[in-house]
């Protein structure tokens, strides 16, 4: 009897065991391997166990308080996580860190910075100490991280204007920007150091991007300007009016504004298009008024190197 009573013990401490370690290890696989000491002994590990799978390398401490539990070296997600955790309860990723995990700046390896209230800070970490209101705050692949708005004026303080700008416009291309959330955040920020520069951006941004004159204008002078041959304007193409288009070289050029002037659904709509448009066997360029007014040599060049190819591969097939 007592022999079967032991054996029960043993088995249910065995399941008890399996079922916490399954447990951690669909955690550290929702957090990027990334654990915390409390949620390891919430978990019922105790401080000497912790210490002992530190010591076997089955934790590797990535900060005070926070491990990580794979076998390769952690990536940049878990060092990001491992960032926000280690800086306690409402710290954010933010500035460069939460540019680089929204893709609109390269991904720094070597510094994290972070975001929080507090100010609680840990070795090798940047900490801003500020205040961050709930309409600053979201998450990224389970990783807190301040908002694109919040982020890009946030960067408006670390960074020269051409990286800002840069990081502007890729906020665009990916269609992230917001341009009211960003307009919120200034309103929310009096005396910051950011507002010059990001309202520069948004004033550029706000101002009409097509100046006085419509897109199809503005490609007929480019190429008036740089000796190539007009397009016709304004007709329509498998019943959608087109901004641009050279019928014989099947090339289609449309605008493509900024992302906060347009509805999630016409971004879809247009790029529907653009797929018939392709099947069909057009060429189809999207061009943004920015381009246009910035970077005229080079849109010349691009629109002459696909009207060539398209006359020689016409040439070939004959």
């Amino acid at each position: 009897m007592g022999g079967n009573s032991t054996a029960r013990s043993v088995e249910a401490r065995r399941r008890a065991t399996a079922t916490r370690e399954r447990r951690l290890a669909e955690l550290a696989s929702r957090q990027h391997g990334v654990l915390t000491r409390r949620q390891l002994l919430d978990a019922g590990l105790s401080s000497r166990t912790i210490e002992r799978r530190v010591e076997r390398r089955q934790l590797r401490r990535l900060h005070r308080g926070v491990f990580f539990s794979g076998d390769s070296p952690p990536g940049i997600r878990a060092r990001w996580l491992g960032g926000v955790l280690a800086c306690g309860d409402g710290a954010l990723l933010s500035h460069r860190s939460a540019g680089g995990l929204w893709g609109l700046v390269g991904i720094q390896s070597r510094s994290i910075e972070i975001s929080s209230g507090s100010g609680r800070g840990q070795p090798n970490l940047i900490v801003h100490e500020c205040g961050i209101g709930p309409e600053d705050r979201t998450a990224v692949d389970g990783i807190p991280v301040t908002t694109v708005a919040r982020t890009l004026f946030d960067l408006s303080e670390v960074l020269d204007a051409d990286r800002l700008e840069k990081a502007f416009e890729e906020a665009d291309r990916l269609r992230l920007l917001e341009m009211s959330a960003l307009e919120s955040v200034c309103a929310r920020s009096p005396g910051r150091r950011a507002l010059k520069p990001i309202r520069r951006l948004i004033d550029l941004a706000r101002s009409p991007e097509m100046g006085r004159t419509p897109l199809e204008d503005r490609v007929l002078a480019l190429c008036r300007e740089h000796s190539l041959p007009p397009p016709a304007t304004n007709v329509e193409l498998l019943g959608h009016e087109v901004d641009a288009l050279w019928p014989s070289e099947r090339l289609v050029v449309e605008a493509d504004g900024y992302g906060f002037h347009a509805h999630r659904a016409a971004f879809e709509r247009d790029r529907a298009r653009d797929a018939a448009r392709q099947a069909a066997g057009y060429r189809v360029v999207r061009l943004t008024h920015r381009r246009l007014e910035q970077e005229p040599k080079e849109v010349a060049a691009e629109l002459r190197r696909l009207l060539q190819r398209t006359n020689a591969d016409r040439r070939a097939g004959s």
